[in-house]
């Protein structure tokens, strides 16, 4: 296939059953179906409820991998498989040793599949039965991704957690499209598990494969999907499609439907959400594992999340405020700066300020799920968040 990179995969037959990650839920909420796990991985332990910090090229941006780890105390990151292909190569990662020994992250990292991000390319991208035929947003470079191209990429890479090479369906769609979507994607998934069950890391790392629901904004397709997705027993499932332009409240319901046919003793993960209050709403619903780039793309763009709302830093009226970016004066990862400094360094354009607000809003959001993990295990979590709700929505 055009402009495909040459790397070898392990012929090793590998099924979910030789599958080393395990999950276990430790508490369930009694008003909803929050509940808090952990999952156990080759790089270490995850608790659950968790969001994932969005590393696109291996790195989140404007973080070093020490500020991850010691300051946000992220559990795990996530990569993307399009980018990393694009950039720097399979050659490179596998000369490296796998992710994890290129960019110098110990702890566990899951892999997108690709799906989304030749889903973003529009008319650079083409979609037939066998795989997606797409263009470089880079240097325009034809390359073809089929499911098992998606999975030997993931293997390359050496990530925890990889994902089943999927179709994004868009919103808005009609029902016969987000069916046949839904329809391809099924088969892709069975191409997938069956290639994953020819394959191994070639890094010596234990990988588990999660599903992907599909369906769009159907409540029927999505229960069909969740189904499928149920009967291939994999050691977890995420949910696709969803927080792509549809109101928040059909997101909520779709989610729902899917949740109660997943399987709940496996994790469960809603990909690409979202705000403070989608990841709440969700946790409620059933939710296990969040990703979003909202916190950091969000955040080099002046937009902070606090405990009592959004700040908009570049606003002028921070410009004498010196308190805290927290008004309690609460410190989310090992950081402090007042309001008015941080707005002096975007006024200035220093990139110390994209550096802060980042740190700031990924630690953020790890307390957020952290401190759901212990309402839901105090018998408190549903009170606590429909106050938090509330509060995290306002523009402060």
């Amino acid at each position: 296939m055009e402009g495909l990179q040459s790397y070898s995969i392990s012929l090793i037959k590998t099924t979910f059953a030789d599958n080393l990650m395990k999950f276990s839920i430790s508490h369930r909420d009694s008003l909803s179906s929050a509940r808090t796990g952990m999952i156990e991985t080759d790089h270490g332990l995850i608790e659950t409820p968790v969001f994932m910090p969005v590393g696109t090229a291996g790195a989140v941006k404007a973080l070093h991998v020490r500020e991850l780890h010691d300051d946000v105390k992220a559990q795990i990151m996530l990569g993307n498989t399009y980018h990393l292909f694009l950039r720097p190569g399979m050659d490179i990662v596998s000369k490296a040793g796998g992710l994890h020994r290129f960019n110098g992250w110990d702890r566990p990292i899951l892999t997108d599949s690709g799906g989304y991000q030749i889903y973003s390319l529009g008319a650079m991208r083409k979609f037939t039965d066998q795989g997606v035929i797409f263009q470089s947003h880079i240097d325009g470079t034809r390359y073809t991704f089929t499911p098992e191209k998606a999975i030997d990429i993931q293997r390359e890479l050496g990530a925890d957690i990889i994902m089943a090479f999927d179709e994004c369906t868009p919103y808005p769609c009609d029902y016969a499209y987000a069916k046949k979507s839904m329809i391809r994607t099924h088969q892709w998934l069975q191409r997938c598990v069956d290639h994953f069950e020819e394959t191994a890391c070639p890094h010596g790392y234990s990988q588990a494969l999660f599903p992907i629901v599909q369906g769009s904004v159907y409540s029927g397709l999505r229960v069909e999907s969740a189904n499928f997705v149920a009967g291939m027993d994999a050691p977890g499932n995420a949910i696709g499609g969803l927080s792509v332009g549809e109101p928040a409240a059909m997101m909520y319901e779709m989610t729902a439907r899917v949740c109660e046919v997943l399987p709940s003793e496996k994790p469960r993960y809603l990909m690409g959400v979202g705000t403070p209050a989608n990841i709440l709403e969700s946790i409620a619903l059933g939710i296990d594992m969040f990703d979003c780039v909202m916190p950091t793309r969000n955040g080099r763009n002046g937009m902070l999340f606090t405990r009592n709302g959004i700040i908009n830093i570049k606003n002028e009226k921070w410009k004498d405020d010196f308190s805290p970016l927290e008004a309690d004066g609460e410190v989310f990862a090992d950081i402090q700066y007042s309001k008015a400094f941080l707005r002096h360094l975007y006024v200035a354009k220093e990139m110390l300020a994209a550096m802060i607000a980042t740190v700031h809003n990924l630690g953020f959001y790890i307390w957020l799920v952290q401190e759901a993990r212990r309402q839901i295990g105090a018998g408190t979590f549903s009170t606590w968040k429909t106050t938090m709700v509330k509060q995290l929505m306002q523009r402060l």
